[in-house]
């Protein structure tokens, strides 16, 4: 799959899949998306909790996940990382996106752009999970307090927004625990709902006007 990285209103980097005509965040903000919509809305209504286990749809550029180990950290929370891509993205281009959001630590850019699919590694008091597979074929053993679905967008690649799919991270979450999506199609809240969520519409990041946040009863 070629990509090509792409400077976002933010400065910080985004990828282009011309393949797919899709980008891999918002080109309004790739830094100020990924904070509004998983840190904002997924971890920081849970930041009392001594231990939190996030499952994340589309690892990418790991950019979700070195912004939820800076929150961990900086909230003396535990935190298990699990990210499921199909397509790993190179070290280097990871690199490349971490050091222009000011990711200046060797060991942080080592741990984040060098790490290897199918083994567990940890940094401080945050372990990174990489599972290179299709989110389809994955039956997960463990259960999560939180789903970061960041796939491709539904016009892209629609088989990603399937009833089966949304079923998988229902399944996958803890009783009580929440999905974010930056995604906030009326079908995709329709189809959220149906495998049992509780759907709700919050503001979007820069560009968009809304985003959605899933429950779990």
């Amino acid at each position: 799959m070629k990509r090509t990285l792409i400077k976002t209103a933010d400065g910080s980097y985004t990828l282009y899949v011309p393949e797919l005509d899709e980008h891999y965040h918002s080109i309004h903000g790739a830094l100020q998306e990924a904070n509004h919509v998983f840190i904002q809305h997924g971890l920081e209504p849970i930041k009392d909790s001594s231990s939190i286990r996030v499952l994340e749809m589309g690892l990418g550029t790991a950019l979700n996940a070195y912004l939820s180990y800076q929150w961990a950290r900086k909230n003396n929370i535990t935190l298990w990382y699990s990210g499921v891509e199909a397509y790993p993205v190179e070290g280097e281009i990871i690199s490349t996106c971490l050091k222009e959001i000011g990711v200046n630590q060797v060991q942080d850019l080592h741990f984040f752009s060098e790490f290897v699919y199918g083994s567990t590694q940890g940094l401080d008091s945050f372990t990174l999970e990489p599972i290179h597979a299709f989110w389809a074929d994955i039956n997960f053993k463990e259960t999560y307090d939180v789903v970061f679905y960041d796939a491709f967008g539904p016009r892209a690649q629609s088989e990603l927004w399937t009833l089966a799919n949304f079923q998988i991270a229902f399944d996958a979450l803890k009783s009580g625990g929440t999905l974010v999506t930056y995604c906030a199609k009326g079908q995709v809240k329709r189809d959220l709902k149906s495998v049992g969520f509780t759907v709700e519409s919050r503001p979007g990041p820069p560009g968009k006007r809304e985003m959605t946040v899933a429950h779990k009863s």
